[in-house]
């Protein structure tokens, strides 16, 4: 009786020559997506490098310390907003409620403060980012709402609020100065509102890229599909992403309405705040798309919109072109992230 020769592909040295070349492809593929992950980082710190070089050399004033730092106070807020905003995007979600909650959270810690002590006002103006958060999470998730109409239309029903609160009058509260030491104290010369948002940015930045949690986010906005069958429980993690934006975003309207001692309802300035946001973690490298980003990128997207934003002041040079200058680079980061994509497809 003859026997089968095992197939040709089957043999020792054919399996050996396979296992060869997958462990190539495999190296091939990681050195591939080492070089990307690298371009994507060097894509937001080469050009912040350059802007900061040629405006320290085109103005005198830029690279002080009083201008510097006035930079990051100003920039506190939307540091801390867009640094929780990078998990939101990163777990595959989008939130353009943030600038209304900013606005509602200072309103109602600044009216509560004009009858409570300070520290219980703050709170409540935090909680009540953290509330609309999970209202934003639980309807884009678990009602399966699209999160980018869920969060717009969310924007429209936190500013009613906030202007049936202040019956749309200007909160202010030059006669509770101890309100405003949550911001406008001083610490080695720097601002607490400055150190807020460090120790912030700090937390969120450690919780996305140092966390399992972090991790899940990664997984639910990198592929849903396959996050839920290696047990990621995908809704209750863009949930938590949700809260954690509109937490954040809530401590950041505390902080600007003790800095400034006076809050308002949700305006115009809470759709730009919220464009700025968006931009800075979308220039920053920030996938639109979901599973890509970091924190720490976030904080030189939003900090070279500021370096602009810094330089035409000081330069003297026409207003107008800086909302085109930001316009273009915004659109191409979101290029270069969909080329990038393409590339890998």
């Amino acid at each position: 009786m003859s026997s089968t020769a095992p197939p040709e592909n089957h043999s020792p040295a054919a399996e050996t020559q396979t296992s060869r070349f997958d462990l190539a492809r495999l190296r091939d593929a990681g050195f591939r997506g080492a070089a990307e992950g690298k371009l994507r980082a060097a894509g937001i710190v080469i050009p912040f490098v350059i802007l900061f070089i040629v405006l320290s050399i085109a103005s005198s004033s830029f690279a002080t310390k009083p201008n510097l730092l006035n930079i990051l106070d100003q920039q506190s807020a939307v540091l801390i907003i867009a640094a929780a905003g990078t998990l939101v995007l990163v777990a595959g979600g989008i939130d353009l409620s943030v600038g209304a909650v900013y606005a509602l959270a200072g309103v109602v810690a600044a009216e509560l403060a004009q009858h409570m002590a300070p520290a219980p006002a703050i709170l409540i103006g935090i909680l009540c980012g953290f509330v609309v958060g999970a209202v934003n999470g639980i309807v884009a998730t678990y009602f399966r709402i699209n999160a980018l109409i869920a969060t717009l239309a969310m924007s429209f029903v936190i500013g009613g609020i906030g202007s049936l609160i202040t019956h749309g009058n200007l909160v202010v509260l030059f006669n509770h100065k101890g309100f405003g030491n949550l911001a406008r104290t001083e610490f080695i010369t720097v601002k607490t509102s400055i150190w807020i948002m460090v120790v912030a940015v700090i937390v969120l930045a450690l919780f996305l890229a140092r966390t399992t949690f972090g991790r899940y986010m990664y997984a639910a906005g990198g592929n849903a599909e396959a996050a839920r069958i290696a047990g990621v429980h995908v809704n209750r993690t863009r949930v938590i992403s949700f809260m954690l934006s509109g937490g954040a975003a809530g401590l950041a309207g505390v902080i600007d309405a003790s800095r400034v001692l006076s809050a308002q309802s949700a305006s115009g300035a809470g759709d730009s705040l919220t464009f700025t946001v968006l931009a800075g973690i979308v220039i920053g490298g920030t996938s639109i798309l979901g599973g890509e980003g970091a924190v720490w990128r976030t904080v030189f997207g939003v900090l070279f919109i500021a370096l602009i934003g810094n330089g035409y002041d000081l330069l003297g040079l026409n207003p107008l072109y800086e909302q085109i200058t930001l316009g273009v680079i915004m659109l191409l980061a979101v290029g270069i992230d969909a080329w990038a994509r393409q590339r890998r497809t």
